[in-house]
């Protein structure tokens, strides 16, 4: 049966119509891109070939989140922030490639449900853990939102560096400069451990300083590969 607009804003398994369009626009783009980007994936064997898992990468650009489907070799879902829902063009855009609304300035019981509904079908949900786009070289401090979903679907967490989408569209550009990037996946963290049906506290706080580290060491070795400056921001002017 076909699901309806509002099922696939809530997470609901998408129709052959999107999957097309999706597997159309994926290919296409990726020959692109690998043409213009010279975007790379260092250790694409970490992401399993089947299965749910929560791909968790840092976030420093507009292009992560385009760039990160298109170089996956699975399709990924995620969340996309609710004013892109406003239009019918653009909620018809984001539903297609595997977007579904969250709120970002509060906690999202649909969303956080949706995600998990994903999960739930084996598929791969992307979460950037720093909430939104930030700037600089350290990490930031993470939500408590990836451990937490991945303990009630007990999905393992890939974490991803990503080095020179800065520099490709920083902020105040709106049109991607050819700049090299490149994601490097991690080794998978494992869920956190329940306790009867919970998730506890501690098992999240656990499980969110792994992830914060294992983002950070491989945020550094993305932006060497690259040969990012590390000492100086991204000026809109470069």
């Amino acid at each position: 049966m076909a699901t309806t607009e509002t099922e696939r804003l809530h997470g609901a398994e998408l129709g052959w119509f999107s999957n097309f369009l999706y597997t159309w626009f994926h290919w296409f783009t990726k020959a692109l891109v690998g043409v213009y980007f010279r975007a790379w994936v260092i250790n694409p064997e970490n992401l399993p070939d089947e299965g749910a898992v929560i791909i968790s990468p840092v976030h420093r650009s507009n292009l992560d989140v385009p760039l990160l489907g298109i170089t996956c070799k699975r399709r990924a879902r995620y969340f996309a922030k609710d004013s892109l829902f406003r239009t019918r063009i653009g909620r018809w855009i984001v539903i297609t490639l595997g977007g579904f609304p969250v709120k970002r300035d509060a906690t999202d019981r649909a969303a956080l449900l949706a995600a998990q509904a994903v999960l739930e079908r084996g598929e791969v949900l992307a979460m950037f853990p720093e909430g939104e786009r930030k700037e600089g070289t350290e990490v930031h401090e993470l939500l408590r939102g990836v451990a937490y979903v991945a303990g009630k679907a007990q999905a393992p967490i890939l974490p991803v560096g990503i080095g020179g989408s800065q520099r490709g569209m920083p902020k105040g550009v709106y049109f991607p400069r050819p700049r090299k990037i490149t994601y490097i996946y991690g080794e998978l963290i494992q869920p956190p451990v329940l306790s009867g049906k919970r998730v506890p506290k501690s098992e999240i706080n656990r499980v969110t300083e792994e992830l914060h580290a294992a983002i950070q060491a491989l945020f550094d070795e993305a932006q060497a590969a690259v040969g990012a400056d590390h000492d100086r921001p991204v000026l809109a002017s470069e």
